[in-house]
């Protein structure tokens, strides 16, 4: 059996397609099966290692990015799909894989339409509360539809409804598991004051990076502060932190890392008291699982059609607040950390009204279908 992985160029599509990549190798022993070829097809790689330990084959591929504004790139972006799309029948021509399974992203339009093309059946997903262009495409070709909101079904023809299926996002083995012993002696902080974890997302985010700077000997003065900058704004935030707390006798409360892979990812999720991120659906399933109060700043809809309306849709189970990016300032950002962390009962009732948004089986469900679609696929004549 083969299957292909197609999406890419943000962790949210990524990392969702290695979590069901742990779950089919894992259903396989399970079956007693042997373990499916799989194939990652997408420009970038994205993250080799991960790639790597899950037994992944990745193959380049050509994919033109499509903006939602006037803009001469657009005119480069839909010959590079085409030459994509034509690449793309070629290589799924040699492989012929028995299902292919798309998170969406411009990344998976070649792959998809090429499937189409050569009767492949395809699986999709789509993590947030609205349909992305991608999967809008691809959901008129697909075998089955999983979605994370009941809001996307909405969105999709009559005729699409029960190829639907609600499944929750897949979330990486690593992330769903937290441990709560000792986390944060591991690392090194201050036990008796609350810890703060602050994610821009899996590439960053400088608008909160240059908030968490204006307000840090604020926030160290109550607070151990663990913040992934993302890989391109660390040497920026570096410096300018150590010029902010250069005297501060709390210096030693704030940790700053370019990027957390998934084990001290999880380390500083067990830690934390309080969750700040960016508003990107597997960001929130991740924090919904480790069960923690959140503050939710989302991309300002200008930017991404989808973040604000995921931070809404999650803050109304009382998980979450919602800090709009056009209104915020350091002390409003401050002020919220400080009040929710101050007020232990509010705290446990965020985290545990948070807890019941995600689904803990979701790789589960759709690497269990991806194989079944798999053992039972007959390539066309």
């Amino acid at each position: 059996m083969k299957i292909v992985f197609v999406g890419g160029g943000t962790g949210g599509h990524f990392y969702p397609l290695i979590a069901v990549a742990e779950q089919v190798r894992a259903l396989s022993v399970q079956k007693q099966i042997l373990e499916p070829q799989m194939f990652y097809i997408a420009p970038e790689p994205f993250d080799e290692e991960a790639l790597f330990a899950n037994n992944i084959c990745y193959i380049k591929s050509f994919a033109g990015k499509i903006r939602r504004y006037a803009s001469i790139h657009n005119y480069t972006g839909l010959f590079t799909t085409l030459i994509g799309t034509l690449w793309s029948l070629i290589t799924l021509f040699r492989i012929y894989p028995d299902v292919i399974f798309s998170k969406g992203g411009y990344a998976s339009v070649p792959p998809v339409l090429a499937a189409h093309l050569l009767r492949i059946p395809i699986v999709i997903h789509e993590s947030d509360a609205k349909l992305g262009r991608a999967n809008q495409l691809a959901s008129k070709y697909a075998y089955k539809i999983a979605v994370a909101f009941e809001s996307v079904a909405k969105q999709l023809p009559i005729k699409t409804q029960e190829k639907i299926a609600l499944t929750g996002i897949p979330v990486r083995n690593a992330l769903t598991l937290v441990d709560v012993s000792g986390a944060k002696q591991l690392l090194g902080l201050e036990p008796e004051i609350p810890t703060i974890f602050i994610i821009g997302g899996s590439l960053g985010s400088k608008r909160i990076n240059d908030l968490v700077i204006a307000g840090l000997p604020d926030l160290v003065s109550f607070a151990n502060i663990i913040h992934q900058t993302g890989k391109d704004n660390f040497k920026e935030v570096d410096l300018e932190s150590s010029t902010v707390l250069e005297k501060n006798p709390h210096l030693s409360r704030y940790h700053a890392f370019a990027y957390l892979g998934s084990e001290p990812m999880r380390q500083a999720a067990t830690a934390a008291d309080l969750i700040v991120s960016r508003a990107g659906s597997t960001s929130i399933t991740e924090i919904s699982l480790w069960k923690k109060p959140a503050i939710l700043i989302p991309i300002p809809e200008s930017i991404s059609h989808d973040q604000r309306t995921n931070a809404y849709a999650y803050a109304k189970t009382g998980g979450a607040i919602v800090l709009e990016e056009a209104n915020m300032t350091p002390h409003v950002l401050v002020s919220e950390i400080r009040r929710i962390t101050s007020d232990a009962a509010l705290s446990k009732t965020m985290s545990e009204r948070g807890a019941a948004f995600a689904n803990h089986d979701a790789a589960r469900i759709i690497a269990d279908e991806l194989i079944a679609i798999g053992l039972s696929h007959e390539p066309a004549d």
